[in-house]
């Protein structure tokens, strides 16, 4: 009678640590140490800055308005005579927050749907292909701004919108990633030890291909940051008094020159936000195609 195969036998090889790898990835190129440097200056910015800030951000008439910088006011003031570096202080949680939730919802469905499509391969993959080609052929302005005007643009509603939207792209990425390694040792090893299809996605193949997922995470965040802030500035999402970002470039426009740093100030700040995580994803690609394929990750 013939022997179970071990997973031994079947070449499994030994992997590294997954979180030593990944944090590898972006601390080796200059690009990720910039980077995370300006990503954890502004997550400091989100957790202090609305103790440090000097100001009520929604109170008016606390100096003049469109006043230019000064002793009291470091950014000067808006139309309403509120402090524009208090609501920069206070304004960043939701930027980021509200960007992150919907990147991770988006992973949740699109990244699950691609690994488990591409490791399964067969009709179940010509059929969820199909569905997500279809999906990606529809504008992505255009379904959120139906699902924003048919349910609103609070917090829950811009989160599932730009997650549904986003959870296409992600299914792609991730399903040709997955087909590239669904074929290896370490993932024969797991059929032969009989696990379930969930388990060997989750614990074989969604590590392997770490770096893939890693650098898609980032511009998909991106991304999200982006769009969400002009939706905020089109005033579809966040609405006054919020120190939103978004909101604060699209309240102080009609001021630009007359008072530039209302509007530039925060503009800036989701621009140097984006370029942090690009810088992330930069990284993270380069250090991928130099180690290649010499290491799995476990």
């Amino acid at each position: 009678m013939e022997q179970a195969t071990s997973p031994t036998e079947l070449g499994e090889p030994k992997r590294p640590g997954r979180v030593r790898h990944a944090i590898s990835l972006v601390t080796g190129p200059i690009e990720g140490k910039i980077g995370i440097g300006i990503l954890i200056g502004f997550l400091l910015v989100i957790v202090f800055g609305p103790s440090l800030a000097p100001y009520d951000p929604t109170e008016s008439a606390v100096g003049v308005p469109d006043e230019g910088p000064s002793s009291d006011h470091l950014l000067g003031t808006d139309g309403l005579g509120r402090d524009i570096f208090s609501r920069l202080l206070s304004g960043g949680g939701s930027v980021i927050g509200i960007p992150l939730l919907a990147t991770l919802l988006a992973f949740a469905l699109g990244g699950t749907g691609g690994m488990v499509s591409g490791y399964l391969g067969g009709l179940f993959d010509r059929v969820f292909s199909t569905i997500v080609d279809v999906l990606l052929s529809v504008p992505t302005l255009l379904i959120v701004l139906v699902i924003v005007a048919a349910a609103g643009g609070s917090p829950p509603v811009l989160i599932v919108s730009v997650g549904l939207v986003s959870a296409p792209r992600i299914a792609r990425v991730l399903r040709g990633a997955t087909q590239g390694v669904a074929g290896s040792e370490y993932v024969q090893a797991a059929q032969a030890r009989g696990e379930p299809t969930l388990a060997i996605v989750g614990r074989e193949i969604a590590p392997n291909i770490a770096p893939t997922v890693f650098v898609e995470f980032a511009v998909r965040l991106t991304y999200a940051i982006i769009f969400i802030a002009t939706l905020n500035f089109l005033g579809l999402g966040a609405q006054p008094p919020s120190s939103n970002w978004g909101l604060m470039v699209s309240e102080n426009r009609s001021t630009f020159v007359t008072d530039p740093l209302a509007t530039l100030a925060p503009a800036l700040a989701i621009g140097l936000l984006s370029i942090g995580i690009s810088l992330i994803a930069d990284a993270a690609t380069q250090s991928s195609r130099i180690k290649g394929s010499e290491e799995y990750v476990r």
